[in-house]
């Protein structure tokens, strides 16, 4: 076996260029295969982190209420109160399409929305300055807000000067009790996650002239148990409505397990495709290494006469495709894991080298070298050793 690999390193070291030309496709598929495989959950991955901080421990509700079907909110509330130990938040919403002023600045992308006192941990924020929403907030209706970095930002200067500030939203005016951390890390901007006003959600009623609320945000204690949750309040609601078309419920964890499974899915399709480049190179192995058995022959004829056996002439040669596979394997890995840090960074994704394409790669290199060597490896072999040593 030792000695056979040597005799591989010696044939391609003296066949240089033509090794290298062999080699080029292997590297070139292994390279693809890592390079987009390693980019596409690169940039997938931002996308789920993305996801993922909206929150997976969420429950979304949706309900049409009817004249003669109704939720109010004393019910929901009652069935979180009865379930706490599956539920860890709940907090009804009210969406706004609101105009906001202060003084003769005017911003209309501002989302403006009714909360309750638990919202802010339910999105697992940070206040900067002042305080939250209360209950006794919403119980009195008290015209208070709590405002995001980016509206304090653009109508005050500063999260300092916001505080305890009047704002004016569709001509009322609400105090600023409190400031919310940024969440933008690389800069905030019109319409961003730091682009809001949250009001007590019976104020926010009021406002919208709707006596019932639709939207309510639930979270779940346990994530393992979303599941769990999210049949609880589809009972309770069906219970209710008689009529599944008349709610929707979901789970935030579904939608992000989901995700993860298209880009598995994704991922496997775009090395399958880089992988027929490996094909195509293996194809190119198997006529370089028809090519040196030709050119070989008579010393084919030579070890078979003085006593090489069928199966040392073929481990030599499948071993020669192997090792030529192999070595176009590894560059193609050193050049993949160099490329995507490259071209990841240039496109302004964090990417980095699968281990999974990398090794998967690597195999189906090494493999095909084996497999396209096996053809000219046995045709070595099966050489009659007379006719081999009559060749030119």
């Amino acid at each position: 076996m030792l000695q056979s690999f040597k005799l591989a390193i010696k044939s391609i070291w003296g066949n240089k260029m033509r090794s290298f030309l062999t080699m080029l496709g292997i590297i070139i598929g292994v390279a693809a295969v890592i390079i987009l495989v390693s980019l596409v959950n690169g940039y997938m991955g931002s996308v789920v982190e993305s996801f993922a901080s909206m929150g997976v421990n969420q429950i979304n509700v949706n309900v049409t209420n009817l004249s003669s079907r109704s939720l109010s909110v004393d019910q929901m509330y009652g069935f979180y109160e009865d379930n706490t130990d599956l539920f860890g938040g709940l907090s009804p919403n009210v969406t706004l399409n609101s105009t906001v002023k202060h003084g003769t600045d005017t911003m209309s992308s501002t989302s403006v929305a009714g909360r309750s006192e638990q919202y802010l941990d339910i999105k697992d924020y940070d206040l900067k300055l002042g305080r939250n929403i209360s209950y006794a907030d919403i119980a009195s209706r008290q015209k208070v807000c709590v405002i995001g970095a980016y509206v304090a930002q653009e109508l005050y200067g500063s999260s300092e000067k916001a505080l305890d500030e009047t704002i004016k939203i569709d001509g009322y005016a609400f105090k600023i009790v409190g400031v919310v951390e940024a969440q933008e890390e690389d800069g905030m901007e019109d319409g961003g996650t730091d682009d809001f006003i949250w009001l007590p959600y019976s104020v926010a009623v009021k406002m919208s002239r709707n006596a019932n609320i639709s939207n309510y945000t639930f979270t779940a204690l346990d994530t393992t148990k979303a599941n769990e949750c999210k049949t609880a309040i589809e009972n309770y609601l069906y219970g209710i409505f008689k009529d599944d078309d008349l709610y929707r419920v979901t789970a935030m964890s579904e939608m992000l397990d989901s995700l993860n499974d298209q880009i598995a899915m994704m991922s496997g399709m775009l090395g399958g495709i880089a992988g027929i480049s490996l094909l195509v190179a293996g194809v190119g192995v198997m006529n370089i290494m028809l090519v040196s058995v030709t050119e070989r022959t008579r010393e084919i004829g030579i070890r078979k006469s003085l006593g090489a056996d069928k199966g040392t002439i073929m481990r030599q040669f499948v071993i020669e495709a192997a090792v030529t596979s192999s070595l176009g394997g590894v560059v193609g890995i050193l050049i993949g894991c160099v490329a995507t840090t490259l071209v990841g960074t240039a496109v302004g994704i964090s990417a980095t080298p699968t281990p999974a394409a990398v090794i998967i790669s690597f195999s189906v290199s090494v493999g095909i070298g084996l497999l396209f060597g096996y053809m000219p490896a046995n045709r070595a072999a099966n050489l009659n050793p007379i006719d081999a040593l009559r060749s030119e």
